[in-house]
């Protein structure tokens, strides 16, 4: 019934526009009573973006479930990330809300208000992490309104193509340069020259107090691939 709501209402805003649309034009070809729309949606706004709080309970989920061993700008930067999947996961949608949110002055408040949730969600994580340093609380907020601007400039910019192209490498790149400007840097590969001058596979060793783990790569290995075999094999122990 949610889904129809959704659906429903989003034929009536194409076909009359989001101001001409009342709650009970939306139930009627919905077919069913003003009562079961409001059980889901509080507003004819909420119906409009029906999946952020769901976004939301699963970006507080997933920053609730980090540990120490995560770097939490990184941490950050992949909450955003569970964001750009709801909007991937039905680009049609996606591109038909954000033509109408443009459209609409009281729509585009309401989205500002859910941004900054997910702005302060993040920020309370970090506080967490920060917490003790000189400036830990300003540096949370500001590595939080850095990762949201990222994600969605990245965002924006796939929309306006029509969901277009691959949303995700947009807006890995974006966040790279939060990370880049913010975060502690991976450990690096090293490579060692055999004794005949020809190297050896690239060796990323992370070091604990009560180890050393170390990790065999081909030469010419992505960074990202290196650090994604450090994390895989801390995460056996």
């Amino acid at each position: 019934m949610r889904d129809a709501l959704v659906a429903a209402a989003f034929r009536l805003f194409l076909e009359r526009g989001y101001e001409q649309t009342t709650v009970d034009d939306i139930v009627t070809l919905a077919g069913v009573g003003r009562r079961s729309f409001f059980r889901y949606f509080p507003s004819k706004e909420d119906v409009v973006f029906p999946d952020h709080e769901r976004c939301l309970a699963d970006m507080t989920a997933f920053l609730g479930a980090s540990g120490p061993e995560h770097e939490p700008v990184r941490r950050v930067c992949d909450a955003a990330r569970l964001v750009l999947l709801m909007y991937a996961e039905n680009p049609s949608f996606s591109v038909q809300r954000y033509r109408l949110t443009k459209q609409v002055p009281g729509l585009r408040a309401y989205e500002l208000s859910v941004v900054w949730r997910y702005e302060r969600a993040l920020a309370e994580y970090l506080r967490g992490r920060f917490a003790g340093r000189r400036d830990g609380d300003l540096e949370a907020d500001v590595i939080a309104a850095a990762v949201v601007a990222a994600h969605n400039n990245a965002l924006r910019s796939w929309l306006r193509s029509d969901g277009e192209g691959e949303a995700t490498a947009t807006v890995d790149h974006a966040l790279a340069y939060v990370q880049s400007a913010f975060g502690s840097p991976p450990a690096a590969p090293v490579v060692d020259a055999r004794p005949d001058g020809r190297a050896n596979p690239q060796r990323a060793a992370v070091e604990r107090p009560e180890d050393v783990v170390v990790v065999v790569a081909r030469r010419g290995a992505p960074l990202w691939r290196v650090v994604q075999e450090i994390e895989t094999t801390l995460g056996r122990d």
